[in-house]
């Protein structure tokens, strides 16, 4: 049994690690010193928009295309119009970028925000070039995470003949078990909507 549960933990923790890339993948594109701002201010810089374009879906490429030749005709003037022109293409990347992802846009965030400590994580991995620490960090916070679920459920397991209130509260572990292990795998085999979930 033992075994079996430590294979399971194993396979949730290998399955589970995915599961974090699209939310770090975005986690501080709208701060001043994220990837999407770099991104356009390498491209304002070049006066070639190729650059940003990544960061953006194509049904917005047009109005980041309107928003770049703007932008480059009013840095012409210097100064404070260079500034608020570079400003206003930043909004506009960020926004249009924001909302490709399905996330909201609330404004940029200023330099030096700090950020979540998986996304510090992950981008030291892609500075170093290895994503050793951040498997082990992942590991160990998944880890803990199925641990913590599974030590609850088997607990009230042991309770749940006790009365119907004990009861209750193992089918609460459980479900709650399932429903996490679920969207672990899920996540992890790019599935967002599986359809069928454990009750």
């Amino acid at each position: 049994m033992k075994n079996r549960t430590k294979r399971l933990l194993a396979s949730l923790v290998l399955a589970g690690l995915l599961a974090f890339v699209p939310a770090i993948a975005d986690a501080h594109c709208d701060t001043m010193d994220g990837p999407v701002v770099a991104a356009a201010a390498a491209a304002l810089r070049a006066g070639d928009i190729a650059p940003v374009l990544a960061w953006i879906k194509p049904e917005h490429e047009n109005d980041v295309r309107s928003a770049f030749l703007k932008t480059l005709e009013v840095r012409k003037q210097g100064g404070l119009a260079k500034e608020v022109a570079d400003a206003y293409f930043f909004e506009t990347v960020v926004r249009l970028h924001r909302m490709g992802e399905g996330e909201p846009y609330t404004g940029i965030k200023p330099a030096g925000t700090p950020l979540h400590p998986a996304v510090a994580s992950a981008e030291r991995a892609l500075s170093t070039g290895s994503a050793n620490q951040l498997r082990t960090e992942l590991n160990e916070k998944l880890s803990a995470a199925v641990a913590e679920k599974f030590n609850r459920v088997m607990e009230a397991r042991r309770h749940q003949q006790e009365s119907v209130e004990a009861g209750r509260a193992y089918v609460a572990a459980y479900v709650e078990f399932m429903h996490f292990v679920e969207q672990m795998y899920d996540r992890s085999s790019g599935v967002h909507d599986a359809g069928n979930h454990a009750d």
